[in-house]
């Protein structure tokens, strides 16, 4: 009697420990070999040694992705990675494969893997898509985050449109965004091109393990928040402080540069965008609130050849009179040869100080840009461009003052130094949409 109920306790225990994964993660990979994955676009090898999964590097082929066999929509992703050598890599997520999307290219989120001194490791980048949506720049404590030499531990967070990430233990990005629900998992080796000395190099990950159930959203992080559902106010945004201008239904917010009321024509609302129509009807716009230091958020689109701006700084010269965050289509409208060394191209403190961009995270006509300033209580300021800070500057600082001395500005007293004033929307005469314009007072 007694051996027969030892028996049943054993297969009882047994059966437990088979059927039930640890705190409700299931391993991804079994550590013996690469049953559950599939590889896609390039040849890169990818092999199960010692519980590892290893990828190597093969000259004259494209990115090559080992892919979860399984999509997965709301998650929780943990694993451990290794670079032999520096080399970029990443791991993508909530990512697909589709016959008429460039042929089968792997695209979607990927969960950056950066060695090098720009040090983005744990950005998110849209892989073959829409590119950085969240560069490391914005939140520049976490580029040491990343060991060269030993492994490192990478989370990622998928809950709804909130995407988290970390690397070992350091938050890093946060991104809210709809794009993709729901995609695979995949490894990429990065392709070498035809560099035959890059060949053989290696990127090693384990203890790959995955919580799909009974998910609780992590605390919010002390970093910068990137979202990219049109005119809408993330928690984590709301608990920083951010409130709404534009809601995408009213503009009540705002008012006639020249008047107590918004435009009867020349702008509109329309389908979620807050509009300025050619032809120079309406005139700008102002904030009926005034605003001291401050953070704003803004997205923009313009059309080809379009001028508009942002402004800000004003009071000491009237309410269009400030320093000003410049839209404009450079490639196509003349004042972007104009000024100086480029002062008044898009994202410039217009006259003043060119915006040091690079094109690939320039959107063109017809396609939407972030925009952000950031007017802290020091006096010090900053322009951004699609998560990269591209101008910065001090107001009242002796370069400053010397800046103006030599701009259009020059015989404005006080110019842009108002302790409080409105936030200025350009009306040039151009097509221009704005969107998700948020602010927060500092």
């Amino acid at each position: 009697m007694n051996r027969i109920l030892f028996f049943f306790l054993a297969v009882l225990i047994l059966n437990g420990c088979n059927n039930a994964p640890e705190d409700g993660w299931t391993e991804l990979f079994n550590g013996k070999d690469l049953t559950g994955w599939k590889q896609l676009n390039g040849e890169a090898k990818y092999e199960a040694v010692d519980g590892m999964i290893v990828g190597t590097t093969v000259a004259n082929t494209p990115n090559s992705f080992l892919c979860t066999e399984e999509n997965y929509s709301d998650f929780v992703l943990e694993l451990e990675m290794f670079l032999e050598e520096d080399f970029n890599s990443g791991m993508q997520f909530r990512s697909q494969s589709l016959p008429d999307y460039m042929d089968g290219r792997v695209h979607g989120y990927q969960c950056e893997v950066d060695p090098s001194d720009r040090a983005w490791s744990a950005g998110i980048y849209d892989e073959a898509r829409r590119g950085w949506l969240y560069p490391v720049e914005l939140n520049p404590d976490a580029k040491s985050a990343f060991k060269d030499g030993e492994w490192n531990h990478y989370r990622i967070e998928c809950i709804g449109p909130s995407i988290k990430t970390w690397l070992n233990g350091v938050p890093v990005a946060h991104l809210i965004d709809d794009m993709t629900p729901e995609g695979f998992i995949a490894l990429q080796v990065h392709s070498i091109g035809g560099d035959e000395s890059m060949a053989g190099r290696s990127i090693k990950w384990k203890n790959i393990r995955i919580k799909t159930e009974d998910l609780e959203p992590s605390p919010s992080e002390d970093i910068y928040v990137v979202n990219l559902l049109a005119n809408n106010l993330s928690k984590a945004e709301k608990e920083k402080g951010f409130e709404l201008l534009f809601d995408g239904q009213t503009a009540e917010n705002f008012k006639s540069v020249d008047g107590d009321e918004f435009p009867s024509e020349g702008w509109q609302v329309n389908e979620g965008e807050l509009v300025v129509l050619p032809g120079g009807e309406g005139g700008s716009i102002i904030t009926k609130e005034e605003f001291g230091p401050f953070e704003l958020k803004f997205d923009f689109m313009f059309t080809e050849g379009a001028n508009s701006g942002i402004k800000y700084g004003l009071g000491n010269n009237g309410p269009s009179i400030g320093l000003e965050y410049q839209i404009l289509d450079d490639k196509n409208h003349p004042d972007a040869k104009n000024g100086i060394d480029g002062n008044r191209t898009l994202a410039s403190l217009y006259d003043l100080i060119p915006a040091n961009k690079q094109g690939r995270f320039v959107k063109g006509p017809g396609e939407w840009n972030r925009g952000r300033i950031v007017l802290h209580p020091d006096g010090s300021a900053e322009h951004w461009l699609n998560g990269r800070k591209v101008v910065e500057y001090t107001r009242g600082s002796e370069e400053f003052n010397e800046l103006v001395a030599g701009s259009k500005f020059a015989e404005r007293e006080g110019f842009g130094m108002a302790e409080k004033g409105p936030i200025h929307i350009q009306d040039h005469n151009d097509e221009v949409h704005f969107r998700s314009i948020k602010i927060r007072e500092l």
